[in-house]
This record gives structure tokens, sequence and C-alpha cells, in this order.
């Protein structure tokens, strides 16, 4: 019997206003149609800024691939090619503005980044509760949302002060974020200070799941899938020295790094930071794969008017199925001694006891980072006021598919299964 599909939540009506302004101010010539052209962009670039250099090449094929992806699957309203265009020169400018400053200051690409603790999991395995938990301790260096919204630095800006422009910018995308959808920040609460992760550190190489969760766009997840990612991750180590250099942070700390990207890309990741040491978070998958189909869904929602909720389930249930298999892959190049397994339900029932195993594994103290822990962990109960609440039925899916897909990774790794009634977060 087919199983029976329940609506997701739509959008706001924020985002129909915005398309019919759109539709309106182009077909009366008072706003140009955006372009996605490669070409065009890069011109339009370098004669605002001054520059033309935007480092290697490389990221003309992710491109190009993204685009083709758009324009043939992604079916985007107004507002939705709106964006596209905007972040693409966004991401255009930053290139640029970043090889200015490598070429300003070249003791930028010498620093060190030794040792970094990278947390590894599919997305929503817990992974950010773990990443901000790490970032609390003042011992490692991190993210904060806006450096990965903005990680390159304004041209006049002091080092190692929050004084610039991106923290405003930031404020102000969350603020269109939430009138968009205001769902997308009860799932994932951040705010321009927040640790984050190194998602726009990826987007500068056009490259990753961001784009898949933000767009229907399947066929560039199965482009990037295939391809060598190490000249992403080369482009996210180098803007890595840039945030830390602009942070006047010491070359001694290390960073606490985390994306769901990893999963997808361990080998590039065990090659560009050979001296890692990785924090795997595990997860029911029918709790992860609900909760991912449902953030993709909020935002792909937002950008087009042609959504498929169950095309968005099958496309997450094959996303997590491809995570869970190439990261058992790759860590058979890990030695053991380099990583450590956590599971959802024990951060669930004890944090602070499962934390201290992490920093056992780590050969640290937890003592000094407590503070910070707790501060978090009360910050982060008050944000989350409403639940995320989704289910699988609402994609077309069902626990015995996902069963019969990730069996292996339940029994691989003692993942346990939550039940319906706690399936929120």
């Amino acid at each position: 019997m087919q199983q029976e599909i329940v609506s997701p939540p739509d959008r706001t009506a924020f985002i129909g206003i915005v398309n019919r302004w759109l539709r309106f101010a182009q077909a009366t010539r008072l706003k140009r149609s955006p372009t996605l052209d490669r070409a065009r962009l890069m011109d339009r670039v370098a004669q605002k800024i001054g520059l033309d250099d935007f480092g290697d090449p490389w990221f003309h094929e992710s491109y190009d691939a993204l685009v083709d992806a758009l324009r043939g699957e992604a079916r985007l309203n107004p507002a939705g090619e709106m964006v596209a265009e905007l972040q693409s020169e966004k991401v255009l400018t930053d290139r640029a503005e970043a090889q200015r400053w490598f070429a300003a200051h070249p003791e930028i690409l010498e620093r060190a980044l030794p040792r970094p603790v990278i947390v590894v999991g599919p997305m929503r395995s817990g992974t950010t509760r773990m990443h901000r938990l790490l970032a609390a301790d003042d011992r490692f260096q991190h993210l904060r949302s806006f450096e990965t919204i903005s990680p390159v630095p304004p041209r006049r800006f002091t080092r190692g002060r929050d004084n610039d422009r991106r923290i405003a910018d930031a404020r102000t995308i969350q603020r269109m974020a939430k009138l968009a959808n205001p769902r997308t920040l009860n799932i994932h609460p951040t705010g321009p200070m927040q640790p984050e992760e190194e998602l726009g550190l990826l987007v500068n190489s056009f490259w990753g799941m961001k784009h898949e969760v933000q767009w229907a766009i399947p066929s560039y997840g199965r482009w990037c899938e295939e391809q060598d990612a190490r000249p992403a991750y080369r482009q996210l180590a180098r803007l890595l020295k840039l945030v830390s250099w602009s942070q006047q942070k010491s070359t001694l700390k290390p960073w606490i790094l985390k994306t769901p990207q990893y999963m997808l890309d361990l080998d590039a990741v065990i090659d560009t930071f050979p001296d890692a040491r990785f924090v795997f978070t595990h997860r029911d998958p029918n709790a992860v794969v609900g909760s991912a189909a449902s953030l993709a869904w909020n935002q792909t929602v937002i950008y087009s008017d042609h959504a498929d909720a169950r095309a968005v389930g099958r496309e997450w249930l094959r996303k997590t199925e491809q995570q869970v298999t190439r990261m058992h892959r790759a860590r058979e190049r890990i030695d053991r001694s380099r990583m450590i397994d956590v599971h959802y339900e024990d951060m669930d029932r004890d944090w602070q006891g499962t934390m201290r195993r992490v920093y056992r594994f780590l050969g640290m103290d937890m003592t000094p980072a407590l503070p910070g822990m707790r501060d978090f962990i009360g910050r982060s109960r008050a944000l989350k006021i409403t639940p995320h609440r989704y289910s699988l039925a609402e994609f077309g899916l069902s626990e015995g598919e996902v069963g019969e897909r990730l069996g292996d990774y339940v029994r691989n790794y003692g993942v346990r299964l939550e039940g319906r009634e706690r399936r929120r977060a």
C-alpha cells in the first residue's frame, strides 16, 4: 500500500508579495531580469570592485553545474531567481577580495591549522549541538555565523574587533529569512555571533549540500558526488587562515569544524587536515531523514512555487544513504586513536557525561569549558521555544523504507531507534 502523504507546512505570505512585486517590476522594466551567466557576473564584479583575480578557476566547473541544475530543475520563482543572482555575485566578490588579502598579506597563507577537531555526522544528527558545546571552550577557535555568511573581511576593518559591516549584514539576512519562513530559524537557531559551521567556506567554491537544501537540484548533488572535492577544501583551508588572521587568533589554537558535507567528502577532509581528530555523531535514521527533509522543504518552498514534498523526501533519503556509505568507507583511513563515536540519545540523556568522554578522547580537562557549555545549553533551550516537528509521512516515506536503506548503518554503529513520539529537533 502506498504511503499516505500529509502536506508539510508552507511558507509565509511574504514571499508571495515579493514575487508579485518582482513580476510587475520586471514586466514594466523597473527592474532588470536576473542573470546567472558566469562571464557576465564576473565582468560585473570586476567593474564594481576593480579586481579580476577570482583565484583557482576550478570553481567554474562547480558554478556551471549548479547553474545548469537551477535552470533545468529548480523551477525558481522570481524571488528565487533574484536570490540566486545575489548569492552568486556575492561569492564572486568574496573570492576576488580574498585574493586581494592574500596578495597584500602573504603571511596569511603561511598560518598553520594544527590538529583541528572535526565533527562529522549526518545532517540533523546532533552535529550543531556538539560543535557549539566544543566552541564554548576558548582553547579552540571557531567560525561565527556572520563569518560563514561573509568569510572575507571588508577592505577597511580592525583586526581582532567585531566592528565591520558583515555583522549588520548577517542580521539583515536573518531577518529576511525569518520573514520568508520563520520555521527555518526554529529548526536551526542562530545569530550573527553564534558559532556556525563552514558551509559558507564551501559555498565560496559553489560547492556542497547548502545549495541542495536551498533549491531542488538533484542533478547538481549527483555531479558533486562524482567530483574530486579537494580543490573546494583547499579553498576552505585558505579561508580559515584568513578568518583566523582577521580574528588575531593564535595559530596554536585548534579549530572546531563541522558540516554534514564532510560525510560525503571525508577523503578530501582527511587529506586537507591530516592530523585532525574526528567526533562522529549518530542518530536514528528515521529522525535524520525526516528532519533533513523538513529542513530542505522549509528552504525549497521559499524559492520555488513547485516544490514537491515527495521528491524532497526521496532525495534526502538517497542523500543520507550516500553520506553514510561514503563516511563508512573513508573511516578505514583514520586511526582509531583519532576518532570517537557519540550517539544523539546519550547527549540528550547526559550531555555532561558524554562531553567528558569526548574530552578524555581529546586528552583535555573539561573543567575550564563547563561554564561556557552550561551557558550554551541554557541559551539554546530558551531560543528553541517551539519544537521542530516533522514526520516521514509528510514526505511520502515510511520507517520500513528507511530501515531497508539504512539498516546497515543502525547495525554497524549501534544506533538506537527513538520512537515516533521523540522525533522532534
